[in-house]
This record gives C-alpha cells, structure tokens and sequence, in this order.
C-alpha cells in the first residue's frame, strides 16, 4: 500500500513539472490554458444540460491534453538530433495537425452550441 501510495506521489509529481515546464516554455500552451480560464467557466453557467455541458468542458480540456502530447513530441524530437530529417518533420508536423484537429473540435461544440442557445432564445 505504502509503495502505491510513493508511485503515486513522484507520478504527481513529474505531472506538475510536465505541466509548469509546457507552461515556462510553450506560448501555445500558455494561450490554451488561457481560453480554458474563460471557457470553462462559461460552460458551467450556460444554461445547457449536463451532456452538453461535459461537451463544452470536454473540447477545452482536449485541445490542452493534445498541445502536451505534441510538447512532447517536439521535445523527443529535438533532444534526438538538431539535424533536419524528413521523419522529423514527420512526427513534428502530425502533431501540430493533432493540435490543430482538436482546436477545430472546440470551435465546431462551441459553435453548435452557440449556436443553438442563441437560436432558441430568440
């Protein structure tokens, strides 16, 4: 129990650091979270159901999840070789795209969303 419990602990752990080190250094990520100070809070006023809701909060919380994976990614890349190769290229620019999907996901729930509310409430 005792073990679980330190794993769990150094886990936390290099998840903050994970967290603050893609804050210290990724300008994208420091926007993200940004939007998510706005957005979150909005979604849990809107009068929208609980689904919706979990949509809305879901979206924000998907395009941070991707900006640390393609971090990461980046990271890997760049710690490997500085030299230009087409599979860096590769691996960076599929992350960015994952990036860009997931921001293409938040637009389109906001907007539908939106959308609805103010369509309905006029």
């Amino acid at each position: 129990m005792m073990k679980t419990l330190l794993h769990l602990r150094k886990a936390f752990g290099h998840s903050m650091k994970g967290l603050r080190e893609t804050f210290r250094n990724e300008m994208a990520f420091r926007i993200e979270l940004t939007a998510a100070v706005i957005l979150i809070p909005t979604a849990l006023i809107l009068s929208v159901s609980p689904i919706v809701r979990i949509m809305l909060v879901g979206s924000v919380f998907l395009v941070l999840i991707v900006e640390l994976l393609n971090t990461g990614i980046e990271t890997v890349v760049n710690r490997i070789s500085a030299e230009q190769h087409h599979l860096s290229g590769m691996a960076k620019d599929a992350g960015s795209a994952a990036v860009f999907v997931a921001s293409l996901n938040l637009v389109f729930v906001w907007g539908t969303v939106l959308f609805d509310l103010i369509l309905n409430n006029y």
